[in-house]
């Protein structure tokens, strides 16, 4: 169960099991907003972020379960079904997983329902050790640590082309993610030191330190070129999601662009001391100082890019591979 879209983890995770040779089918969670889009806000907004379709949903799910009799089901972030239908599958005798992409305790997210469906997941797997404790404490029976991935068939190196996406794409820093408030000093910072920012993702265009310098959001197409096309591209986590790293802390190396990147847990535990394979900044002004210096030293960009690239493509780092994980860690605690 997840979103069927390219660029989304339920994606990821169904070409993994292809890869494996798994027998596998995608149940895509946006069949659960099927409605009118004025029903949709309603019930998201005033019914405690509840799809639509929720129990129609969550029945076929249950359906499909009884008729296909798997052994997994694994459904990534809040995936639209109900603790009674988790009920109905693991009395089928299937291994319930969750993926748990984002917090559910962001206020963004935070869902009643699906709070209470969590502990029925036989194991729930999440992207970000602040939470773990959090599950726990709700009843969720096995937890466990495990960081986003890239995907090879859409996240590789790929410049620029002609002349034309060389002006395109031309950038000093680029940044591809969400506008969320508390990222917006960072990028308004970099705007005003005078660096040419190349900025994709949603809601940029509400702030007004943001509004003209938006590229509007990015099909992987245009990301991977947008990516190696600029000079040095920056990693923000979400703060509201509690992040160590996030799913560009994988892509952005993946596709081969030195990486300037917010100084968490995880992201030492991936990358290394700093200078290893990226540069780490804590403030906005260490951001500022240290993305001039890297634009002044060439050499030593490219070497960190190499290295970053080099040490996500040649360790485990695909979706392919947390599949395995998810499978090794289920089956002996399961």
């Amino acid at each position: 169960m997840g979103n069927s879209g390219i660029v989304h983890v339920g994606a990821h995770l169904l070409n993994g099991a292809k890869q494996l040779g798994l027998r596998s089918q995608l149940y895509d969670v946006n069949d659960a907003f099927d409605a009118p889009w004025w029903l949709n806000k309603f019930n998201w907004k005033f019914r405690g972020r509840r799809p639509t379709r929720l129990k129609k949903f969550s029945q076929q799910i249950v359906q499909a379960c009884r008729e296909l009799q798997p052994r997994w089901l694994i459904s990534t972030g809040l995936a639209p079904i109900e603790a009674q239908a988790l009920k109905e599958i693991g009395a089928v005798g299937v291994i319930r997983i969750n993926y748990l992409t984002d917090d559910t305790w962001n206020p963004a997210h935070r869902a009643p329902w699906f709070m209470e469906a969590l502990p029925l997941y036989n194991h729930v797997f999440s992207p970000r050790r602040a939470n773990l404790e959090d599950l726990r404490k709700i009843g969720c029976p096995n937890v466990s640590y495990l960081p986003f991935a890239y995907a090879p068939e859409i996240h590789f190196p790929a410049p620029p082309a002609t002349p034309e996406e060389r002006a395109q794409f031309d950038a000093d820093v680029v940044f591809a993610g969400g506008a969320d408030r508390d990222r917006v000093p960072y990028i308004a910072a970099l705007i005003r030191a005078g660096f040419k920012v190349g900025l994709y993702g949603s809601y940029w265009e509400r702030f007004k330190e943001t509004r003209k310098y938006t590229r509007g959001q990015a099909d992987p197409q245009t990301l991977r070129k947008a990516i190696s096309g600029a000079k040095v591209a920056l990693c923000l986590v979400r703060r509201a999601n509690r992040d160590g790293h996030v799913m560009r802390t994988f892509e952005v190396p993946a596709i081969g662009t030195c990486m300037l990147t917010e100084d968490t847990e995880e992201h030492r535990e991936i990358f290394g001391e700093e200078g290893k394979a990226v540069l780490y900044f804590r403030t906005i002004d260490e951001m500022v100082e240290k993305l001039r210096w890297l634009l002044e030293h060439d050499e030593e960009k490219s070497r960190l890019a190499r290295a970053a690239h080099y040490l996500i493509v040649n360790s485990k780092n695909t979706y392919k591979d947390r599949l395995i994980t998810i499978y090794e860690i289920a089956r002996s605690t399961c």
